[in-house]
């Protein structure tokens, strides 16, 4: 279930000013109120169909984990589905399936999010299960339920990862553009020695640091009323006691890659595939946005650079993609390409290599920069239809850049950026000497994976 945010986050908006030649701002309508114990509630009215979104974006990902102590916060994605105080393992999905409805969550290197949706009229069961597991989850929580879950992870880890053509690339990029004690060294799923050596104490103290009313934010959306929604709030959740601020895990900025680390591996693939993947800055600051419309300049669509030269013109490639990914710690930039049966690799990423130094050196042009900048506007308009993506996006926002109503302004950093920020972000975090480069190709796969 794990998936990264960006893949999964976007809003729908309302316009303001329609009518205006002036282009009009979109903004998320929200009304929203904080319980006594810190549990932050933002309601989004939309009664354009009578269904009711509900989602629990709690501030813990993976990067709050360890070393020798990781996939702790994936493991409670899928804890919280077997079973509270006064939900037996089995019932939360069946009470949501009767409401005409699902409930279903996913993990990244931040955030755990449970998200919820049934018919309007089962708004106070939503907000009773959801009390339920967050105050009497570790209450059923023993060894046969560790043990049970930690094989159905393991089990996703081998669909996922380990058994799944060119799988363990995210794994081993990881392992070797992060040092060791880095947040992000680890995969989210977590290493599989890990898991296995979970202990239901420490297992047990994860849950009770993370899982407090006060460091997770509730967004309802849909057919509701604000009053409704603050009353229930208040008298399902009002009563769990505020906890102390989530001791988290430390770390100190990477020192920096001055040389490129190099790996070759195997697996049971028909062509080999190259990955060049960077460190970047963190999500919401600055050189974000000119990265990631840097990425949709190379690599974004059939009309990228690296398209037009390595499928269309040269036919060396069956596919490549770039794409930028922030975290709240740092990002990563990230180019793939698939070689076309007898290309040698290596002259993937010869040409790759050429062509972000072109970019580096001399920047886009004002035309591929306002290409770049209308794609990613337009793809968010595209998907600002979603009713239960505006309420994650406002969760998101809320946790992470600690204002809910940031849209706007996220927005306007991506039509700010000009020629010249997009050259110095891929000129200042793009060099050749700062990168991992991975080789997988046809083979036998190895033994031994992390």
């Amino acid at each position: 279930m794990t998936r990264s945010l960006l893949w999964v986050l976007w809003v729908a908006v309302f316009w303001v000013g329609a009518t205006s030649p002036v282009r009009a701002e979109p903004k998320i309508a929200y009304q929203s109120f904080q319980l006594p114990n810190g549990l932050r509630v933002h309601v989004i009215e939309d009664h354009k169909a009578p269904l009711i979104y509900q989602v629990m974006l709690f501030h813990v990902g993976s990067k709050d984990e360890v070393a020798n102590r990781t996939g702790f916060a994936h493991l409670f994605e899928h804890l919280m589905f077997k079973g509270s105080t006064h939900l037996p393992d089995g019932l939360l999905d069946r009470l949501f399936e009767a409401a005409g409805g699902s409930t279903s969550a996913f993990t990244d290197g931040d955030i755990t999010l449970y998200h919820n949706v049934a018919s309007a009229n089962f708004l106070e069961m939503m907000m009773w299960s959801e009390a339920d597991r967050l105050a009497g989850l570790i209450d059923t929580l023993d060894q046969p339920k560790l043990d049970n879950q930690r094989d159905v992870v393991l089990n996703e880890r081998r669909q996922n990862y380990e058994n799944r053509p060119y799988g363990m690339a995210s794994i081993l990029i990881k392992n070797r553009l992060w040092p060791k004690d880095h947040g992000y060294h680890w995969p989210t799923i977590g290493y599989a020695a890990d898991l296995r050596a979970a202990a239901l104490p420490d297992v047990a103290r994860f849950f009770k640091t993370y899982y407090v009313p006060n460091n997770v934010t509730m967004v309802i959306a849909g057919d509701v009323a604000f009053d409704d929604v603050k009353r229930l709030a208040t008298q399902y959740f009002a009563w769990i006691p505020k906890a102390s601020e989530p001791a988290r895990p430390r770390y100190r900025a990477p020192a920096p890659l001055t040389e490129p680390v190099v790996l070759h591996t195997t697996d049971e693939v028909k062509a080999p595939r190259v990955y060049l993947s960077w460190r970047g800055p963190a999500v919401f600051t600055a050189e974000e946005a000119p990265l990631a419309l840097a990425a949709a300049v190379l690599g974004g669509g059939k009309s990228s650079r690296l398209y037009q030269r390595l499928v269309y013109d040269e036919k060396i490639a069956q596919d490549v993609v770039a794409w930028f990914d922030a975290d709240s710690l740092a990002g990563v930039f990230q180019i793939r390409a698939t070689a076309k049966p007898g290309v040698d690799p290596a002259r993937l990423i010869t040409e790759i290599t050429e062509e972000v130094g072109k970019l580096a050196a001399a920047g886009p042009s004002p035309d591929e920069l306002e290409r770049a900048q209308s794609a990613f506007e337009s793809d968010l308009l595209h998907r600002l239809e979603s009713l239960y993506l505006r309420a994650v996006q406002l969760a998101y926002y809320d946790v992470i850049v600690h204002d809910p109503a940031y849209l706007a302004n996220d927005l306007a950093r991506y039509r700010a950026v000009t020629t010249k920020a997009l050259r110095a972000a891929a000129a200042t975090h793009l060099p050749p000497t700062a990168r991992v480069v991975l080789t997988i190709e046809p083979g036998k796969k190895p033994e031994g994976l992390p």
